[in-house]
């Protein structure tokens, strides 16, 4: 079995880079993800769903040198689960209320939006490589 989440929201945090103890570098940070919309009542809701992203390799240490909270990602990926649970990880705010987050493992790290002023710089063939939107050539698209 396999399943591939796409995300596209904004940086809530700044990233953070820590390391394994084999040395592998971990870049973490939360998104938020929203959507609007109309309720039978015909009015306007808002619905927010955040997710911790995880990301390592190569990519982790160019998301952190280049993403920054309110920076607007695409992460395609994959949910994991609690352990303890087999769900999205559930807490209590501090009004009280309940709270879900939903841990994601990326695969593929997209910059959207505005370019920063420096570009990322190219990564080796064997990763998956952070994309700036436009960046694929014309002839490589299959039809």
């Amino acid at each position: 079995m396999y399943h591939k989440l796409i995300i596209a929201g904004h940086l809530g945090t700044d990233p953070e880079m820590r390391y394994t103890p084999e040395g592998t570098p971990v870049t973490s940070f939360r998104m938020a993800s929203n959507i609007r919309y109309r309720d039978a009542s015909g009015e306007q809701r808002e619905e927010t769903i955040w997710f911790r992203v995880s990301v390592f390799g190569r990519q982790a240490e160019i998301a952190n040198q280049y993403l920054q909270k309110g920076r607007p990602v695409l992460v395609e990926g994959r949910l994991r689960p609690d352990p303890q649970t087999g769900n999205p990880r559930i807490f209590r705010r501090s009004d009280g209320t309940a709270g879900a987050v939903y841990e994601v493992r990326a695969d593929r790290i997209v910059f959207i939006g505005p370019r920063p002023a420096e570009a990322p710089p190219a990564v080796e063939a064997e990763e998956p490589v952070l994309e700036e939107p436009g960046s694929i050539e014309e002839e490589e698209i299959p039809f």
